[in-house]
């Protein structure tokens, strides 16, 4: 293991870490951890700024190799950690944005009268069909939901066309019975 005066400079410590020399890349860490964690507070908090530190200084370590600075390694690192932390910033405000926009739409459609009687109405058709035989229920399904004709439901059913027909109306007839008290407001949605 290679010994490192106090003196040594970053640069010559950088160099070592490029050659793949863990205690040179310890001393930057202890080096530098403390004050870019210090200098992160002004632009986010502690814990976020914490990890932008160990973020960059993972880089470093795995990445050294293709490193070039142009600069010192002191203002490379604290510019580093401030252009992170203004990444950070700026995700978190399209994100805070995002979910605001979101909430104000769902908060429109939630305080709208109408939304509720669509839901007890959609929760009182999946109950109907939920009531319905397995086979009407199926036939219905494919027909009405997934736009299929009676002869591609036939053939993937393996039953003929005029079964499907059967199916169909036989299952008509008892969301009619069923649903008869929200036929009238099911026809407005419409």
């Amino acid at each position: 293991m290679k010994y490192y005066p106090s003196d040594t400079t970053d640069e010559e410590l950088f160099q070592s870490v490029r050659k793949g020399d863990e205690k040179a890349f310890d001393i930057l860490f202890l080096r530098y951890y403390a004050v870019l964690c210090a200098y992160s507070k002004q632009f986010v908090d502690i814990k976020d700024g914490q990890e932008i530190v160990q973020d960059m200084m993972l880089r470093l370590w795995e990445n050294s190799r293709e490193w070039t600075i142009e600069t010192s390694l002191r203002n490379y690192l604290f510019r580093s950690v401030r252009n992170n932390c203004f990444t950070l910033i700026s995700r978190n405000e399209s994100k805070q944005r995002a979910i605001d926009h979101w909430h104000e739409s769902r908060q429109s459609h939630y305080e709208d009268p109408d939304f509720y009687i669509v839901e007890e109405l959609s929760r009182q058709i999946d109950a109907a069909l939920q009531r319905l035989p397995a086979s009407y229920r199926e036939a219905f399904e494919l027909n009405r939901f997934q736009n299929m004709t009676y002869q591609q439901i036939a053939a993937q059913l393996n039953i003929s066309p005029k079964t499907v027909d059967y199916r169909i109306q036989q299952a008509l007839k008892q969301l009619r019975i069923e649903l008869k008290d929200y036929l009238p407001l099911f026809l407005f949605f419409i």
